[in-house]
């Protein structure tokens, strides 16, 4: 048998050897190796249901679930206990953890009421419809609130932008989509303003017409649009009004006093008369003067 044909079927296995070796080595210590602890969980409450906005949590509006302790959330609650009896004010879905930052306390009302924040006031209006969308609003929709009305002193109607980036809580009796997420078409809703902004709103509603005008939720830009009147809708310029003020009569010139000047009479001529050592001046047509 060829000499070399021998040298490498000995490499070979011994390599395989070694290969072997350490492959069984590798697998021993996978064997051995000591089990993974057995992952605590802890109980978390979560909705059995989706609970709408301004809904009171119900006994069998919630269960308690397992999930990883080191994976509870922040503001979750343990016991049902915890949550029973206060409203929700922002939608939760089914079999989602029900967390501090998605209800109301106890007590703080129903429907609408535990909604608004503190500070803000809720305040509905009649409006004829939305500008973009033929009439449909959500709640959770931006608007921007014009109003019409007749200014006084103006012969004509003025059409301004009263209230910009303004949040709708509700439209109608609802105060959240349907779960279809279909627009509503209603004639009230109900704005979050501030009491400043409420009486703005107030006034502009009892004293002409409200329009809504839809924006984009990620346009927080407001602008500064100065408003139209009727004369500049159909392209006529208003003159300005000559304004008439009252005049105080001025007093009459004074009197200028008059003065006669009286001409001196005329000089008579003088005339030296001289006798011997006598000098005399004699004036024609008078006696005679001394010197």
């Amino acid at each position: 048998m060829d000499r070399r044909f021998l040298t490498v079927l000995g490499v070979s296995l011994l390599f395989a050897l070694l290969v072997s070796a350490i492959f069984y080595q590798i697998t021993g210590r996978l064997r051995k190796a000591p089990p993974k602890p057995k992952q605590e969980t802890a109980d978390i409450v979560v909705a059995a249901t989706m609970l709408p906005v301004g809904v009171t949590i119900q006994p069998s509006n919630v269960s308690v679930a397992k999930m990883p302790r080191d994976q509870f959330p922040k503001g979750g609650f343990r016991k049902p206990e915890e949550v029973i009896g206060r409203p929700v004010i922002s939608m939760i879905l089914a079999e989602e953890p029900v967390l501090e930052g998605r209800l109301a306390q106890r007590g703080s009302g129903l429907g609408l009421s535990p909604v608004i924040p503190a500070g803000m006031r809720a305040v509905s209006v009649k409006v004829n419809e939305v500008v973009g969308v033929a009439g449909f609003v959500l709640p959770g929709m931006r608007v921007d609130v014009l109003a019409t009305v007749k200014p006084p002193g103006e012969a004509g109607t003025r059409t301004s932008t009263i209230l910009q980036n303004i949040v709708v809580l509700s439209a109608g009796q609802h105060i959240q989509p349907d779960a279809r997420g279909q627009a509503i078409n209603v004639p009230v809703v109900t704005l979050l303003v501030t009491p400043e902004q409420a009486e703005v709103l107030t006034l502009a509603a009892s004293e002409g017409k409200i329009q809504l005008v839809l924006r984009n939720a990620a346009d927080q830009a407001l602008g500064r649009p100065p408003g139209r009147q009727i004369s500049g809708l159909y392209g006529v310029s208003k003159r300005p009004e000559r304004v008439v003020r009252p005049t105080t009569p001025k007093p009459p010139p004074l009197a200028t006093a008059q003065v006669a000047v009286i001409a001196p009479p005329p000089r008579p001529d003088e005339v030296v008369v001289i006798r011997g050592t006598k000098k005399t001046l004699e004036r024609i047509g008078e006696g005679e003067a001394n010197d």
